[in-house]
């Protein structure tokens, strides 16, 4: 595909990936507190579905929403309008319950993130255990499957887990990074020797590798540096509470710039 220099939309772009080698991680917006926020007063604004098209035209390589049972701040009306509006890449997460999955087979996002979070819980705070729900799994990616939908399943920095997601047939793992986040702020290196061995397994069987949460501009690059082979990631606290300050434009814009590793 060729890219003009001309245009500015896409001059950044343009210098980014001349600097860049094999690898890209992509940049998955999580929209989440954009719906909290309009939920708050009953109305449209903050308009979602605009918020998530200036996203991807400042720079996003993706979209991720994550509906819960209680519909607290993604909606399923959302999910269907998200997707007959992104250009990019949508990514729909939740815990596969029947209700869950009516509404990604419906909708087909262009991966499914398997999540086992409660009705009630505040945020994602842990992976499966895929061993112990493996048959669960299968079926549940047998059935995504079906439908051309990417499926990844969310997973502690666990070998095991990891080995265990390969055998369900998903494309991908996405390692859940809390403890990175707590570790890094005594440690970098103990913080990336945590997630080591089980990204690396990861890609030795082949499996895609996403990472998601908590991860902010200040542990984003050393952990791309570190794991270049990584193929997505997705941002939406540390995304929104910066762009407070600093404009989403920009904010899109810094992230971008901290997953560009350049040439040795």
């Amino acid at each position: 595909m060729r890219i003009s220099k001309k245009s500015s939309n896409f001059a950044a772009f343009y210098e980014n990936i001349t600097k860049i080698g094999e690898y890209m991680t992509k940049l998955s917006v999580n929209i989440n507190k954009v719906a909290t926020l309009r939920n708050a007063r009953g109305a449209n604004t903050p308009d979602v579905e605009k918020f998530a098209l200036d996203c991807e035209l400042f720079g996003a390589q993706g979209i991720t929403v994550h509906p819960r049972p209680d519909e607290r701040h993604i909606r399923k009306e959302d999910v269907y309008q998200l997707k007959s509006l992104i250009k990019t890449e949508l990514n729909v997460e939740g815990n596969p319950t029947e209700e869950f999955m009516e509404l990604v087979m419906d909708v087909c996002p262009d991966q499914v993130t398997l999540v086992p979070d409660s009705p009630t819980q505040l945020t994602s705070n842990h992976g499966w255990n895929v061993r112990h729900y493996l048959n669960y799994l299968q079926a549940i990616v047998d059935e995504l499957h079906s439908k051309r939908i990417r499926v990844s399943i969310f997973v502690d920095a666990n070998v095991e887990m990891v080995e265990y997601a390969k055998k369900t047939g998903a494309d991908r793992v996405e390692i859940y990074t809390g403890p990175y986040v707590k570790l890094f702020e005594l440690s970098p290196e103990r913080a990336l020797d945590y997630l080591r061995p089980a990204a690396e397994k990861a890609r030795e069987l082949g499996l895609g590798v996403n990472m998601g949460h908590d991860l902010n501009m200040e542990n984003l690059r050393p952990l791309i540096k570190a794991f270049p082979w990584v193929a997505e990631v997705s941002i939406g606290h540390a995304i929104i509470s910066d762009a407070l300050y600093l404009g989403i434009q920009e904010t899109i814009k810094r992230y971008r710039d901290a997953l560009v590793i350049e040439n040795a």
